[in-house]
């Protein structure tokens, strides 16, 4: 049987050398050069990481990571365990051939084991991304035999392990797919085929990092041909709160819903007119973090339209804070913070697309607890030094004083993070930040709380939530409302 399959492989390599592949030449030998120690693929991530949003640099990491994952199997485990020669070149035309010819065991292909590998990864986080990477692996995968350095069975072999190493970095670190938030609990939302219904306000200034502005309304229609889109906070538009009072009394007199195009900033401003007046929320992305969206499980417009259309919706958890009992106080969807968090955030995400989320944690670590003071403070009535005070609507994930998402909108708890002052406090938090282990700090404090209350700020304190800063001194009282906001989003089959 090894007999067998052995004289088929060298026959169809035969085969595939001695034909003739109209335009191949200019491209294969250039393409297969081009993969030498995955350039290729690195340059594609880089890419992708620099120009697109957060979901592109998901997919470039994850595609790099498998890549990297296949790479070492390929030259620990598969080219040491299996010795084989690589195939005489009688038959493959002069011009094919590389000008440098590989010397290690031709079993198995470590560049189709990379090609599957950054394709398959990258499909796990966007099938559409990843379907079109794929021509351009299997033909990276080809110009291997093309160029006469591999057998077709080493390719495959290569292929498959390069897929199953993807598999693997999946098991290990889950797509925001297998983690999605739970579709609980479902709320009832009206179906809005076409978007008939819904009026949208879209903040044209949001995510924008250039003078250059998009046709908001272009972009709604585009997935939602008949919603209404009122334009705010621009040369022709109305303010946003004026605008989204307009906009939620008209989806009440159509029975349809308020949407919303912006970042989490806006975002909030229209969740609290949505919460007031009854409406169902749909949120299309169009900021530059777009947290709450991207919790919620929209990432694209494209998705909230299809919640839009066929009525999918869940019920969330919305947070609040007040400085009196008889005040209404303010919403936020995503965070609530007083101290020195909101700089140390604006920081670690403007590293964090450079050199990663974990490095980019402990430079701003670094730099806030190198210039801060921490500010005196009254928490559940106990007065404390703290450099900063992070209240999240719902439980975070990820660094202790620098959490990053969340799986559960609607979990009934705010999550709190206190970073205390004290002897040595900047020193042992930041030695925490550089073990991985910040959660088990002494200077961090955490707790999971239906309500909290904040006492002995200054008069002009400035607290900040959702990217907005406002001046709120006295005594604070956070609390919950469960299950307060309907929001678009797709449910899972």
């Amino acid at each position: 049987m090894r007999t067998l399959l052995s004289n088929l492989d060298r026959r169809t390599f035969h085969l595939i050398a001695t034909r003739e592949w109209p335009g191949a030449q200019r491209v294969l030998p250039r393409l297969t050069r081009s993969a030498n120690h995955g350039l290729l693929w690195f340059g594609i991530a880089a890419g992708a990481a620099a120009l697109g949003g957060r979901p592109a640099r998901r997919a470039a990491l994850r595609g790099v990571a498998s890549l990297a994952v296949a790479s070492a199997t390929v030259n620990t485990l598969g080219k040491r365990s299996v010795r084989r020669q690589r195939p005489l070149l009688d038959a493959v035309p002069v011009i094919r051939q590389l000008t440098r010819q590989p010397f290690t065991s031709s079993f198995p292909s470590g560049h189709a084991a990379s090609a599957a590998a950054f394709a398959t990864g990258v499909f796990f986080e966007n099938k559409w991304w990843g379907l079109a990477l794929a021509p351009v692996a299997a033909s990276v995968a080809f110009s291997r035999i093309y160029t006469g350095v591999h057998y077709p069975g080493d390719v495959l072999a290569g292929a498959a392990l390069g897929a199953g190493a993807a598999f693997a970095v999946r098991g290990l670190a889950p797509t925001r797919a297998q983690l999605a938030p739970p579709a609980r609990p479902r709320a009832e939302a009206p179906a809005l085929p076409g978007g008939r219904g819904l009026v949208v306000v879209a903040n044209p200034a949001s995510g924008q990092r250039t003078g250059q502005r998009p046709d908001r309304a272009a972009e709604v229609h585009a997935v939602l041909p008949e919603a209404e889109v009122v334009m705010c906070d621009g040369p022709a538009g109305q303010p946003m709160d004026e605008a989204l009072e307009a906009a939620a009394e008209r989806a009440r007199e159509l029975g349809g819903a308020l949407g919303v195009v912006g970042g989490d900033g806006t975002v909030n401003a229209a969740a609290t007119v949505a919460v007031r007046h009854g409406l169902p929320l749909a949120v299309l992305p169009g900021g530059t973090a777009n947290h709450f969206a991207y919790d919620l499980g929209i990432e694209s417009f494209t998705a909230a339209a299809r919640a839009v259309e066929s009525g999918e919706a869940v019920a969330v958890d919305v947070a609040r804070f007040r400085t009196g009992p008889h005040r209404e106080g303010r919403y936020f969807l995503n965070t609530f913070s007083v101290g020195v968090y909101p700089e140390l955030v604006r920081i670690r995400e403007r590293w964090a697309g450079r050199i990663g989320a974990w490095p980019a944690g402990v430079l701003a670590a670094w730099e806030v607890l190198r210039s801060a003071e921490p500010m005196s403070v009254r928490i559940g009535g106990e007065r404390r030094s703290v450099w900063l005070l992070f209240v999240g609507n719902c439980q975070y994930r990820g660094l202790g004083f620098a959490p990053v998402r969340r799986h559960d909108l609607a979990d009934g708890v705010l999550d709190v993070r206190v970073v205390h002052g004290g002897r040595l406090a900047r020193t042992r938090l930041l030695a925490a930040a550089l073990m991985g282990t910040p959660h088990r700090s002494p200077v961090l404090g955490e707790a999971r709380l239906p309500r909290l209350r904040i006492g002995g700020l200054g008069d002009t304190a400035a607290v900040a939530y959702d990217g907005e800063v406002a001046v709120s001194g006295g005594e604070l009282t956070l609390e919950k409302e469960r299950e307060a906001l309907t929001v678009y989003r797709l449910l899972p089959d």
